[in-house]
């Protein structure tokens, strides 16, 4: 009777500790299901750690294919940050696959058509999208390798075979035989055994424990196709029967997965199941064996995994896209058969408070004024916008309407001190690879190319004369150019084949003021000189410096007193 009580108790115990610890996981679902609905379109909080990030770019550069934003017009345009607003994503496959989309510009209307469709059904539908949310946050990030790094470090391990660990269990119960007929030689048969199973154990578990993490995600991964399945949606039925005939190939690789992927192996604190599953991993290899097993598997559909994660990966970017355009003011492109860009109200998404403007590119622009007065944002919002229509179908202005293009720009370019170059070096470079990139698409998709200031690293007659020339070569065939200079020289030289806008500076009670505002026609001022005096140079310094640009412009050489 004793017996009977205290096995009730230990029952209720048990069954207690289950219950409180289901009752606490439904509470953190439901707080976090609150925190979905309520931090909606917020601004991001995460913080990147530099290895990590750079982890997100991997699955970018194992499937890049045709052109691309190349590493140059990403940094030029800051695009990493704009990622970074956008990544309202919870899982590593929705994250790499987000930045994978904002790096491949799309050509293909019809794509960007479905893209839309699942944006906006989520966006309609704020009960499927938390529900989708949640589980994308069980699948959850792979922490310090991207999941494609796994993949491939999987490789590493080579061939793997399971005689040894055969060898293992035939010896361990050879010993126990052994035991049954001559007891003291099996006995000490069993501890040599034994301490040899452990020895190896060891050995090839810390082999093998980095690739668990991968294991576990691709486990978590099949895992939510069940999840999807069971909160099916019409317009993502296709996804979701693709991906559960994919899954199909991973039963193998699940069945008795447990032994290897339980949460307390070899950490089973007071439960008397898991300790003794503990030793029984570690005294008859039984993990090690299902290790070997799911490699084989893994190895065997690698690319059913990686199709799996692709299409996971694309419709939690399609919420992320939803969420990132709440705080927005945005509107969908409407794209042409030619090369006109059209847009109204249009501003950088990165600026707080944006000075908003309304512009046609008709043919390629020749971009002047003064410094600060907005030249190079004016040219990366362009750009920005130009990659978000053909990436994410979303523009951040009040309309725009224009062309497909392959875009690529020159802007913040540095001397290369590893690799020798000058600044001049690097510059010609960079000019040399939007030439190739609009006399290599043969006309058939046309290039937006967006330089600030072309060659500014060297001499001012051989930059304006090779300008002219390098001008002449990016507006050639279908390609639209879009450069800011402030060599006014070029305005004439060029303007058969470029138009002429500005931007200009207002002076007040000396203070100066930039409205911001693209005007027609090239710059009529200049303001380099006065910025000294707004910012409290000598007086006599800022007079005689006004005095010797005076005397040039009006002889055109330079005399000095």
């Amino acid at each position: 009777m004793e017996y009977l009580f205290f096995a009730l108790a230990a029952f209720g115990i048990v069954f207690i500790i289950m219950l409180s610890g289901w009752i606490q996981e439904k509470r953190n679902e439901r707080k976090f299901t609150k925190f979905l609905r309520a931090d909606y379109g917020s601004l991001p909080k995460r913080e990147y750690v530099a290895e990590q990030y750079q982890n997100i770019s991997h699955y970018f550069w194992r499937k890049k294919k045709g052109f691309f934003i190349d590493d140059i017009t990403w940094h030029d345009l800051e695009m990493d940050e704009i990622f970074k607003r956008m990544n309202h994503t919870y899982s590593s496959a929705g994250e790499e696959y987000l930045y994978y989309l904002l790096r491949s510009p799309c050509i293909d209307k019809n794509v960007l058509q479905k893209r839309e469709e699942i944006i906006t059904y989520f966006r309609n539908n704020p009960n499927d999208r938390v529900r989708w949310q949640f589980l994308y946050a069980r699948i959850g990030r792979t922490g310090k390798y991207s999941i494609y790094d796994y993949l491939g470090y999987l490789d590493k391990l080579g061939k793997r075979s399971n005689i040894p660990h055969y060898f293992s269990i035939i010896s361990f119960v050879a010993a126990i035989l052994l035991i049954t007929i001559s007891p003291a030689i099996g006995v000490a048969a069993l501890f040599v055994i034994l301490a040899n199973n452990l020895l190896s154990y060891f050995r090839f578990k810390k082999e093998i424990e980095p690739y668990i993490v991968c294991f576990s995600y691709i486990f978590r991964v099949l895992d939510s196709i069940r999840g999807m399945e069971k909160k099916r949606l019409p317009i993502l039925n296709e996804k979701i029967d693709e991906m559960a005939a994919l899954k199909a190939a991973f039963k193998r690789f699940k069945f008795g997965s447990y032994i290897l992927m339980s949460p307390t192996r070899l950490n089973s604190g007071a439960n008397p199941v898991e300790i003794i599953l503990d030793y029984l991993r570690m005294g008859l290899h039984l993990d090690l064996i299902k290790f070997n097993q799911m490699l084989s598997e893994v190895k065997k559909h690698g690319d059913k995994i990686e199709s799996i994660l692709t299409i996971m990966g694309e419709i939690e970017a399609m919420i992320a896209i939803g969420a990132f355009r709440v705080k927005l003011q945005y509107c969908l492109p409407v794209f042409t058969k030619d090369k006109e860009i059209n847009f109204t109200n249009i501003y950088h998404p990165l600026l707080t408070e944006p000075v908003k403007n309304d512009f046609t590119v008709k043919k390629s622009i020749l971009l002047t004024g003064s410094n600060a007065s907005g030249k190079s944002t004016f040219l990366k919002t362009i750009a920005v916008n130009a990659i978000l229509a053909q990436s994410i179908n979303t523009c951040t202005a009040d309309s725009y309407q224009a062309g497909m293009f392959y875009i690529a720009t020159s802007m913040s370019l540095k001397d290369d001190i590893i690799a020798g170059d000058s600044y001049y070096m690097v510059e010609i470079k960079s000019m040399k690879r939007l030439i190739e990139l609009g006399t290599g698409q043969k006309g058939e998709i046309p290039a937006l190319v967006l330089v600030d200031e072309v060659l500014r690293g060297t001499n001012t007659v051989e930059r304006i004369a090779a300008s002219t020339q390098i001008l002449k070569s990016l507006n050639s065939g279908n390609n639209v150019c879009i450069a800011a200079t402030h060599d006014i020289e070029l305005t004439y030289l060029l303007a058969d084949k470029f138009e002429n806008h500005h931007f200009e500076e207002k002076f007040i009670d000396d203070d100066i003021y930039f409205p911001y505002k693209i005007l027609a026609g090239p710059a009529t001022t200049r303001n380099a000189i006065k910025l000294l005096k707004v910012m409290g140079y000598d007086k006599e310094l800022v007079a005689d410096a006004e005095k010797l640009a005076e005397k040039f412009m009006k002889s055109g050489k330079w005399k000095s007193d």
